[in-house]
């Protein structure tokens, strides 16, 4: 279990920037999330911290030691005592479970009576004891990617390194090993750094979450910080659905949209007058009614479509020049063409500063 520092860690290929000056702190035992689109560099990040990739610029410490830093020797992926589970599971055909587990614990010389131990304590952590002898032929993938998980922590690690493990499995099995992994992380209290594109695969599995795009964080927060108060577009677009508004601020507290309504805002960080800024809010977390109840933050729409989705029902409603987007419970069923009030609760809207991207 290891504290892990990057600083102004940058990555290029030629004139191509893959990773731009990433600043970040990750806390021992703690489960740090690196999520974003393909392409944002995430992965190119996990594997500079990994000692697969040698960076551009800046510097990678684990545990207050130098791996990485320009003008030093790097530390080889061999020698930084880090456990990595791919995407591909990267197990050998030709091995069974037993041999697959031991083989890094032999690359590192360890005695035959320690290697048992060993292996035997890992597969019993991810309850594939019993199956020391069987093939990877006769193995689901999601044992396997339970084999590739065993053999990273039997070299006990001071860090593990998760490069979107989940994403060859099925949907059901994809969300059953969410809540193993995290429980098996919790049980042993090792540092992990995971890669996903997958919104809802980060939210149920880490302390905290790093939002990437075009190779810079935007956004580093607990998962539910992310989810209802992002402070950029991107953010609040990437993680979940959001209905965005501009505007100019009026006052502390209340945001004039389009010159027209005026909106109050609860629980943000306080506005300069006369700002432009861009107003979030989460298609749920509008309430919709027939009739006006004249109270604030009422807005007046006519609602265009609507799709019923077995557990929610979702309506775009014209709003002005704007479509906003809305989701209710399926019990509540409003037709097109139907006009209706839209309350949005001042406690539920995120202000972000900067121009929508």
């Amino acid at each position: 279990m290891a504290h892990v520092e990057l600083r102004k860690l940058r990555k290029l290929y030629g004139k191509t920037v893959a990773v731009d000056g990433v600043d970040l702190d990750i806390g021992k035992g703690e489960f740090m999330t690196f999520l974003g689109p393909s392409g944002c560099g995430k992965t190119t990040t996990l594997r500079m911290i990994a000692g697969l990739i040698e960076p551009t610029e800046g510097e990678i410490s684990v545990g207050g030691k130098l791996l990485s830093s320009p003008g030093t020797k790097v530390v080889p992926p061999e020698k930084r005592n880090m456990g990595m589970v791919f995407q591909s599971y990267a197990v050998w055909p030709h091995m069974t479970v037993f041999e697959n587990v031991a083989f890094p614990l032999r690359n590192l010389k360890k005695s035959k009576e320690e290697i048992g131990k060993r292996v035997r304590a890992a597969l019993e952590l991810v309850k594939l004891d019993g199956l020391e002898d069987r093939y990877p032929s006769n193995l689901s993938g999601g044992q396997q990617q339970r084999v590739a998980l065993a053999r990273a922590m039997a070299i006990e690690p001071d860090i593990l390194l998760f490069d979107e493990p989940l994403s060859n499995l099925d949907a059901k099995l994809r969300e059953e090993m969410r809540f193993e992994l995290k429980e098996i992380q919790r049980r042993i209290g090792v540092t992990s750094i995971y890669v996903t594109h997958d919104q809802a695969e980060a939210m149920a599995i880490s302390d905290r979450i790093a939002v990437m795009s075009h190779g810079q964080i935007k956004q580093i927060g607990k998962p539910r910080e992310i989810y209802d108060s992002p402070e950029d577009p991107f953010t609040a677009e990437f993680i979940g659905l959001a209905n965005f508004f501009p505007g100019k601020a009026t006052s502390e507290k209340t945001v004039c949209l389009a010159g027209r309504e005026e909106l109050e805002i609860d629980g943000c960080r306080e506005l300069n007058m006369g700002a432009d800024v861009i107003l979030s809010i989460r298609p749920h977390n509008i309430k919709i009614y027939k009739e006006v109840n004249k109270t604030r933050n009422e807005l007046q729409g006519i609602v265009e479509k609507g799709a019923y989705l077995g557990d929610k029902v979702d309506y775009r409603v014209r709003v002005g020049d704007s479509i906003l987007r809305i989701q209710t419970p399926p019990g509540e069923v409003f037709t097109e063409g139907t006009k209706v009030c839209l309350h949005l609760p001042a406690e539920k809207i995120s202000v972000i500063s900067a121009a929508r991207a």
